[in-house]
């Protein structure tokens, strides 16, 4: 992938994010790239698996259920990468499939960018054999008890749909609301990497510094238009933190945040 400017800004812009560094295409290396940046290059290269004709047949009953980022480095602006994607998990859990990808970002140097473990719940889907691993994975860490309320995200009716364009995923569930019925689905719902990176972003208003590792649980759909609150806490090693919906229930879990 070539990473362009217009990209990243365009990621940063559709979360409705006024940090200038996100757009200051005068700086070296050009503007910043969110934490979150990552999803965008990685979406790409999930298409051949999540195509594999086993899987299919299932894709409408894929939700996003964790996800864990490590930054080594975040690609620049005119920056060319490579992306590389496999399954290293496939586990039986109670609300289906449990299946986890590995995705690498690299410069065409060889450095490394990005690390990305997205796991995803096929919802009802039992495992043709016994559970598989091909490494160690790591589980979120528990919510630290003693959170306090950091603030609120408002998140618009039409959130679904400027996310969907400005990162360049595309996901029926996210804007076809008649795919998303028939998915058995209430109605269109919030990205999952939407609703963490708005939190990130939150986050970072309170906790700033250089994001080294994201990861969480995700909880609960993210309906439109709503209310969302972030709840955090510092500890010695990190930044823990849950966001909630308007009735109090977790919609992100375990999150934890990094930072140099």
């Amino acid at each position: 992938h070539v990473i362009d400017a217009r990209w990243i800004m365009a990621y940063s812009a559709g979360l409705g994010e006024t940090d200038a560094r996100y757009y200051d295409t005068a700086a070296p290396g050009g503007p910043l790239a969110h934490p979150l940046f990552p999803v965008c290059y990685e979406w790409p290269v999930s298409q051949p698996i999540r195509d594999l004709p086993a899987i299919v047949p299932h894709k409408a009953r894929l939700v996003h259920a964790q996800h864990d980022v490590l930054i080594h480095r975040m690609p620049r602006a005119d920056e060319t990468i490579r992306t590389t994607a496999r399954i290293v998990a496939a586990l039986q859990r109670p609300p289906g499939a449990f299946v986890v990808y590995r995705f690498d970002a690299h410069s065409m140097s060889g450095e490394a960018l990005t690390t990305t473990y997205f796991g995803v719940i096929y919802r009802g889907v039992e495992l043709d054999g016994p559970s598989h691993t091909t490494e160690k994975l790591e589980e979120p860490p528990p919510t630290p008890p003693n959170l306090e309320l950091l603030g609120r995200i408002q998140v618009g009716a039409t959130a679904a749909h400027v996310y969907t364009e400005c990162a360049r995923i595309w996901n029926p569930i996210h804007t076809d609301i008649a795919y998303a019925k028939a998915a058995g689905l209430p109605g269109l719902i919030l990205h999952g990497t939407a609703t963490l990176a708005l939190s990130v972003s939150r986050l970072l208003r309170d906790f700033p510094g250089k994001v080294r590792r994201v990861r969480c649980r995700f909880a609960g759909m993210v309906l439109m238009p709503s209310t969302l609150t972030v709840h955090g806490a510092r500890s010695p090693e990190a930044i823990g933190f849950e966001t909630r919906n308007a009735q109090g229930e977790a919609v992100i879990t375990r999150g934890q945040l990094l930072l140099e």
